[in-house]
């Protein structure tokens, strides 16, 4: 059996989390009842199980409403419960051990702290990302999500989960009752349709729990305070069981629903609750200065959650139902992103050719503020891309939503959960050196016989040889990701989320048991870039050029190129990506087909609608790098990965526009996202308004598929690393996400500085 460390942070977090509500007796206690629970169903149906400890989860786990909230819905998340990511808790049944650690640490009694020992002990035989992992693991070649001393990492979870909210809100609760009811007539003893039933009515419990704490609150309330308490009220007695008609009813609806099922990205939320917000407007259920603090209300619960990566809303773009009501969500949406400023929600436009010049304004607006947010995704481009690459028509297509650090699904109707991540650059060290990580100076060529460096004739042969050692690792990852489907279906249903998922209802079937309509998967990429640099560079001075051999280049880089300066000055002046050249973006784009079109293939050949690769990074292609060797694009061993579909920091020294020709270039039917970063000052984006907007709509006219900018000075981000005290509330894109500048890692930091700024001025 693989060894690997439970007790390992397993999830990239730099937001931090609210400290819980209940007391340290109080968490205990139900951890304690939690693990009995689960105890005690062991031998039962999954989803009996499952639908047992949701009952010991909730209602005792929702918070009581605070003094600013226009709307209810809090949750105290504990180490110890039921989840579907690892970002808000974990998978399934779940213990996030390190957690857990930290907890006993805060216990004052030994006899306290040995009921922690007891729950350790079960949960180590009973986590599911435990029992995935000692499945799915390996000494060298797969690691456990997140350790980068290996070239592959594996992971169990159901991320990204878009449900369908508008079924939700055009049924309301009993509505879908009657539907799971008239399921059942096929399949009386169908117990995936019996739990669900009792889902709902523990999301009725969970309505009049809220009820109760509003009632309570009532007695001493006054003014407006007392408007809005006697609103969560009146909404949470509606919702428990009829469909919504007002803006408060569907906003209240849609999120105690979401919090329930565990999801932390919400989707396309302008066309299901633009509906309501225009007709309360319309009739004077709500005035614009109250609409707009109901949105920031959501806003604020929405980064109260503090998922880094996530609470993804959606406007904007093709294949909305209710275009001219969404587009009411969207003017409000917008102003209420660009005041707030908050780390999430991951505020999201989608726009197409056809996007009045109004939206576009709004949207520099808030970018100018420096709130980060909107980003930008074409629909001219990803709409024909997503239906080719997920094998769906151009109307299911139109239904693409990004979450995470940029992965697109299906609203309501796919999965696309991204459980394996692999370190291409990484692949090349090892190949470059026998098989060898020069890290560790372990094995980890996967099997491929590799052969040595004087036995490579040619670049093409070079590249073969590579290609076969990726596609090893793509079979692995492919065998993976269909085991973290199995792993999670042999212990739960995720009941809460299935229901709002097609087809689910309609085939009596869990999301992972044959319920989701296209099952399918992404597989993160790093070090794309600094991979094909590298080639290049390889290309060029050993084979084109004949200055070194091979042979010379791999020593170079075991030495991390201590007494090689002339040759790495070499590899650094070789052309880079990010520039607009054709020499080295063309291998560029051959290391992108082969991950890309290699990760499709195997995806359906085992089974999946979809398996695309996502160009990506979080925070992970810093700490990979901090984990891989040197490379031949003049990288030294322990550097920063370059950040998704971005230049090595630094490496694109001819504008702007020549670094967004480089990064649209490769072919987005092969991808299921992929990150570009752009940084400006101040003083160019807002001062050269017209010109940068130009800038940005010509890239996309040409084919750029997304765009994520920031605009921030560098001296404010130099002195905010001297003195983090003074920037508290200083946001940056980092990749896929947005974060406090001051709470991220120093090597992070620097990352970011290494990027180049435009519109900086030369010292």
């Amino acid at each position: 059996m693989v060894h690997f460390d439970l007790d390992g942070v397993q999830n990239v977090e730099v937001s931090k989390k609210l400290p819980s509500h209940k007391t340290a007796a109080e968490q205990l206690s139900i951890m304690e009842q939690y693990t009995a629970t689960h105890r005690q169903h062991l031998s039962q149906p999954r989803e009996q199980r499952e639908l047992a400890c949701l009952r010991v989860q909730y209602p005792a786990l929702l918070v009581d409403i605070q003094p600013q909230d226009l709307i209810a819905g809090r949750i105290d998340v504990l180490p110890i419960g039921f989840g579907c990511v690892t970002s808000l808790g974990g998978v399934g049944h779940f213990c996030v051990f390190n957690k857990l650690r930290a907890f006993q640490r805060q216990l004052a009694e030994p006899a306290d702290r040995a009921r922690v020992d007891v729950l350790y002990d079960y949960w180590a035989l009973h986590d599911l990302k435990t029992l995935y992992c000692r499945e799915a693991l390996t000494e060298t070649t797969v690691g456990r999500f997140i350790d980068t001393e290996y070239p592959m990492i594996a992971t169990a979870r159901l991320s990204g989960m878009m449900l369908d909210y508008e079924k939700l809100l055009s049924l309301g609760i009993d509505g879908l009752r009657a539907e799971i009811h008239g399921r059942l007539l096929q399949e009386p003893e169908n117990e995936f349709l019996q739990c669900a039933l009792g889902g709902l009515a523990l999301f009725a419990q969970c309505a009049d729990a809220y009820a109760a704490m509003a009632e309570e609150q009532l007695e001493t309330a006054q003014g407006e305070r007392r408007a809005a308490l006697l609103r969560i009220r009146g909404s949470m007695h509606k919702i428990r069981t009829d469909k919504p008609e007002t803006f408060h009813q569907a906003l209240q609806l849609f999120w105690l629903y979401a919090l329930v099922a565990g999801v932390i990205n919400y989707g396309r939320l302008d066309d299901f609750l633009g509906p309501y917000l225009a007709r309360d407007l319309q009739t004077g259920e709500l005035n614009d200065a109250q609409a707009f603090d109901l949105m920031k209300s959501l806003w604020t619960m929405i980064e109260n959650r503090r998922t880094t990566v996530n609470g993804r809303i959606i406007v904007g773009g093709q294949g909305r139902k209710h275009p001219a009501e969404a587009d009411v969500f969207l003017h409000l949406a917008m102003r209420v992103a660009r005041q707030c400023r908050y780390v999430e929600p991951q505020f999201t436009l989608r726009f197409d050719s056809q996007t009045p010049d109004a939206v576009w304004d709004e949207a520099m607006d808030a970018l100018g503020a420096g709130a980060t947010y909107p980003t930008l995704y074409n629909d001219d481009v990803n709409v024909p891309a997503v239906a080719y690459g997920m094998r769906v028509d151009m109307e299911t297509a139109k239904q693409y939503v990004p979450f995470g650090c940029t992965e697109f699904v299906i609203q309501g109707q796919s999965t696309g959960t991204p459980n394996i991540c692999i370190n291409l650059l990484k692949l090349l060290t090892v190949y470059l050196n026998g098989g060898i990580d020069p890290m560790d100076g372990k094995r980890k060529d996967a099997g491929v016989a590799i052969p040595p460096p004087e036995a490579t004739p040619t670049y093409e042969a070079l590249f073969a040889g590579y290609a076969q050692l990726v596609n090893a690792y793509l079979d692995l990852a492919v065998d993976r990701q269909m085991a973290s489907f199995r792993v999670m279906n042999e212990h739960v249903s995720f009941l809460m989320m299935s229901m709002l998922t097609d087809d689910c209802i309609a085939r009596g079937k869990a999301i992972l048991d044959g319920g989701v309509r296209y099952l399918g998967a992404t597989n993160e990429t790093y070090g794309n870039i600094n991979t094909s640099d590298s080639l290049y560079a390889i290309k060029k001075l050993v084979f084109e050029q004949k200055r070194y051999t091979l042979a010379q280049v791999a020593q170079a880089l075991r030495d991390d190129f201590n007494g090689h300066d002339a040759l790495r000055a070499a590899c650094l002046a070789c052309d880079k990506y990010g520039n607009d050249l054709d020499t080295c973006d063309s291998v560029a784009n051959d290391v992108y087909e082969l991950v890309a079109k290699g990760t499709r293939d195997r995806g359906i050949a085992a089974g999946m609608q979809y398996f695309l690769i996502v160009i990506s990074n979080n925070q992970l292609n810093t700490e990979w790098g901090l984990r891989t060797g040197a490379s031949p694009d003049g990288r030294l061993r322990g550097v920063y990965l370059n950040p998704a579909n971005n230049p090595q920091g630094g490496a694109n020294t001819s504008g702007p526009t020549a670094m967004l020709n480089s990064l649209r270039k490769f072919d987005p039917r092969y991808h299921a996202g992929s990150v570009q970063n752009i940084k400006f000052t101040p003083t160019l984006f807002n001062e050269n308004r017209a010109m940068v907007k130009g800038l940005m709509k010509t890239y996309f006219d040409d084919g750029g598929c997304h765009l994520m900018v920031t605009v921030v000075n560098r001296g404010e981000l130099e002195d905010a690393m001297a003195h983090p005290e003074k920037y508290p509330d200083l946001i940056v894109r980092v990749s896929g996400f947005s974060a406090v500048f001051v709470n991220l890692d120093r090597a992070i930091q620097e990352e970011l500085l290494s990027r180049v700024l435009y519109g900086e001025v030369e010292a």
